[in-house]
C-alpha cells in the first residue's frame, strides 16, 4: 500500500502534525524555545528526539472570575481567597497591586505571584488571618528559567489551609544578578531545610537563613546542579581520575 501523503506538499505522511503533542494553551508568555528532549544542542542527540522543537511559555495572568480548583466557572473558592488576602493586605497597609504581581489559575491550582520584598509579611497573612488560615508550608522547590530575563530563578510555595481544606501557591522570582529572596523559616520553620536543599541546587540565597549551607553537595562544589545551565555529565569524578561524558558525547546514532 502507498504511503498518503501531506496534500500540502510537504512530503511527511497526513495527520504527522497531529502526533505532535499539542501545548494546552496558546496563551501566556513566551521565553524561549526548547530543541530536543534535553536541551542538548553541541553534539549528537542520541534520545530519539531530536526533532521536537516546543515553546516554553509561562501561564499569563488570569481574569475573574477564577472559579475554583475544581474547574468550576464564575465566582468560586479562588475568589473568596483572592478577596480575603486583598482585603487583610489592606488591614496590613499594604497595596495589593503593589505586593500581588499577578494571580494565575492553571491547570486548577491558583498561584499568587508576590514581589519578593514582601513574602515574609504575605506569608505571615496567610498564615494569621482567621479567613485564611495556611497553616502549614510543605515546602519551597527552585525553578530555573534561562530565558526569562530578568526573573531567571524563581521559587515555589505550596501552603496548605488544614482548617479549610485549601490549597494555594506562592511564587516568586528573583534576577539571577542578584540572588536574594527572603527567608521563611521565622513564619514556617519546616522550611529549614527545603530552603537549603534550594539554595544547593539553585543558588538561591534566603536572606535571613539561620544556617544556609549545602547539604546534599559538598561545601566546596563549584555551581548549581539543577540549574539549566549546569553542563550534563562532563563532571570529573573523585576516585581514579574518571570522568563522565555530556550525554551528547558519549555515542550518536544515524
Amino acid at each position: 500500500m502507498s504511503e498518503q501523503k501531506n496534500p500540502e506538499g510537504s512530503g511527511e505522511p497526513a495527520g504527522q502534525e497531529e502526533a505532535v503533542p499539542a501545548q494546552r494553551e496558546d496563551t501566556g508568555e513566551v521565553i524561549g524555545t526548547r530543541r530536543g528532549m534535553f536541551g542538548a544542542n553541541n553534539g549528537g542527540d542520541t534520545s530519539g528526539y531530536g526533532g521536537l522543537v516546543r515553546t516554553v511559555r509561562l501561564p499569563g495572568a488570569s481574569s475573574r472570575p477564577y472559579g475554583g480548583p475544581d474547574g468550576s466557572e464564575g465566582y468560586g473558592e479562588f475568589d473568596e481567597i483572592a478577596d480575603e488576602l486583598e482585603g487583610a493586605l489592606d488591614e496590613a497597609g499594604l497595596v495589593p497591586e503593589n505586593v500581588i504581581e499577578k494571580t494565575v489559575v492553571d491547570r486548577a491550582e491558583l498561584t499568587f505571584h508576590i514581589e519578593r520584598g514582601a513574602l515574609p509579611a504575605v506569608a505571615r497573612i496567610l498564615r494569621d488571618d482567621p479567613a485564611l488560615r495556611f497553616e502549614l508550608c510543605t515546602g519551597v522547590s527552585g525553578v530555573h528559567f534561562p530565558g526569562d530575563t530578568g526573573r531567571e530563578l524563581h521559587a515555589v510555595y505550596h501552603l496548605r489551609s488544614i482548617t479549610h481544606n485549601r490549597l494555594i501557591r506562592l511564587e516568586v522570582s528573583a534576577p539571577d544578578a542578584d540572588r536574594h529572596i527572603p527567608s521563611l523559616v521565622d513564619v514556617y520553620p519546616t522550611n529549614d531545610w527545603h530552603e537549603r536543599e534550594t539554595y544547593d541546587f539553585f543558588g538561591i540565597v534566603f536572606d535571613g537563613h539561620p544556617a544556609l549551607t549545602r547539604i546534599m553537595m559538598p561545601d566546596d562544589w563549584q555551581g548549581f546542579p539543577q540549574r539549566k545551565d549546569y553542563p550534563l555529565g562532563g563532571i570529573p569524578v573523585e576516585y581514579k581520575g574518571a570522568q563522565i561524558p555530556a550525554p551528547d558525547q558519549r555515542r550518536s546514532y544515524s
